[in-house]
């Protein structure tokens, strides 16, 4: 049986291109996979709070941590552990500013636990996730990836493939809709190509389980 997360950050409800998508990528996985169990993340809804002395010290910083400590560990405890248990996830991250949503991030934060997902060796970082599949549902309101001026300026694929990476998340492929807010005719053409890309997604995912 397939653990799969479902992952959404966009603050625009209803309107967002991104939950749409993500939804169609989720529902395709599961037809191709019937076995899999799906778990759903609302960051928009749900986000953790963002790093601070509580958040940090909660990781072990004091023999005695306070309450607020323990309520940040059991956010974080509960994030690791549901990420850990899933084999593949499917996150929505629209571009913001150039980058992700701060509740992307802050959620991204909370799985950075030393001993967890990634540890330090003698020749550096070794990530300790590894084995899963990470589906990036990229959503843009320009167009970023057909010119170097619009690549030196986005910051969400290439941050997210990072970040995963040292988890030790080799696999992270990224389904992108781009010119969503270049018109009716742009945003219309970006949403299909996307859904091509989902079904390419979960065709390799099918590739690699046969």
């Amino acid at each position: 049986m397939t653990r799969l997360l479902h992952v959404d950050s966009s603050v625009l409800g209803a309107h967002s291109v991104s939950r749409q998508l993500t939804a169609e990528a989720v529902a395709d996985y599961v037809a191709a996979h019937p076995a899999t169990t799906v778990d759903y993340l609302d960051l928009a809804l749900d986000a953790p709070s963002h790093f601070d002395t509580n958040s940090i010290g909660s990781r072990g910083a004091q023999a005695e941590p306070t309450d607020v400590q323990r309520r940040e560990n059991a956010i974080s405890e509960k994030l690791v552990s549901q990420f850990l248990a899933s084999d593949v996830i499917v996150i929505g991250a629209p571009l913001y500013n150039f980058s992700i949503p701060t509740q992307l991030k802050a959620w991204i934060d909370r799985l950075a636990q030393p001993g967890r997902t990634f540890k330090y060796g003698d020749k550096g970082p070794v990530g300790l996730a590894g084995g899963k599949t990470v589906i990036v549902v990229s959503t843009r309101g320009g167009m970023y990836s057909t010119s170097d001026v619009g690549q030196a300026m986005e910051h969400q694929e290439s941050y997210l493939k990072v970040v995963f990476g040292f988890f030790g998340v080799t696999d992270v492929r990224f389904v992108r809709a781009e010119g969503l807010a270049m018109g009716d005719a742009p945003k219309a053409a970006a949403i299909e190509a996307a859904r091509v890309q989902i079904d390419a997604a979960v065709e390799d995912d099918e590739a690699v389980a046969a």
